[in-house]
């Protein structure tokens, strides 16, 4: 597939700040989402784990299949990483912060970083760390300039963009899509995208725990005459008895991302997106 020239200015200039910091750092912290660790894993982490400790933090525990996340926790762990699992919306971050309480230097806070792709909960889980109202502390002594620094107790972390890799295809985008919802004219339009969502529920044999739960027929048929069928049972109807296929993959592909299709993990350990992500 083509790659995207898609890279907003903000995130080249995030992406600067953070290798600027990088020697000042003492941990990276990477928020994934659970349903594809390893899509999710941002640009910079794959060169900066070759100098500082890696944390990945699995967010949207909730939406994945809960066998598979278990694997990916043991697998990072078996990798030396700390990770963890968490559904942002409801928990506490208590065995996260008992190990930023372990790492942190005799003399001074630890100093965090907290990157991520866009939309896999990085913000969210930035606000469970220092707090909703938390304000930046300005100027940290011996610290890069013009990056927001936020306290918290015993630890200052540090807030990056959404960052993707500029290089990376259309297919990394479009899988972003299926976990969170994107500009169409960023991943070509709703209806390739959810074609590409069904060709690949159906590659990785993931029907019973996804479309399954829609009640349309399958999964035989072609992806075309599935979405079909998705948008006349999501009533994307128009005249004559024709689909609005656009407005049925805008559909579908939102489905998933909220979990209303069912608890599903597009990776595991062994059997990722991407063959060079693992």
């Amino acid at each position: 597939m083509p790659r995207t020239v898609w890279f907003p200015g903000h995130m080249a200039k995030g992406l600067r700040q953070l290798r600027s910091l990088l020697d000042k750092l003492d941990v990276l912290v990477e928020v994934r989402d659970a349903r594809a660790p390893e899509a999710t894993a941002s640009p910079f982490s794959a060169q900066a784990e070759k100098v500082k400790p890696l944390w990945v933090v699995l967010s949207k525990r909730d939406l994945a299949d809960e066998d598979v996340t278990k694997r990916w926790i043991r697998f990072y762990r078996d990798q030396g990483k700390m990770a963890w699992a968490f559904d942002l919306r409801r928990t506490q971050l208590k065995p996260f912060l008992a190990a930023v309480e372990m790492k942190k230097p005799v003399h001074r806070e630890l100093r965090l970083a907290v990157i991520g792709v866009p939309n896999v909960g990085k913000s969210m889980f930035l606000n469970l760390v220092i707090g909703k109202k938390a304000a930046p502390t300005g100027a940290v002594p011996g610290v890069t300039r013009g990056v927001s620094w936020y306290r918290g107790r015993g630890f200052l972390v540090v807030d990056s963009p959404g960052i993707v890799d500029p290089k990376s295809d259309a297919a990394v985008h479009r899988l972003l899509a299926w976990l969170a919802g994107s500009r169409s004219d960023v991943i070509g339009g709703y209806e390739s995208v959810a074609l590409d969502f069904i060709s690949y529920i159906q590659e990785r044999g993931l029907w019973e725990k996804t479309l399954g739960n829609l009640g349309v027929e399958g999964p035989a048929l072609s992806p075309e005459d599935i979405l079909f069928n998705v948008g006349k049972r999501l009533g994307c109807l128009v005249k004559g008895g024709n689909v609005d296929l656009e407005r049925a993959g805008k559909m579908l592909v939102d489905s998933f991302a909220a979990g209303k299709l069912g608890r599903a993990s597009l990776e595991a350990p062994g059997f990722v997106a991407f063959g060079d992500r693992q």
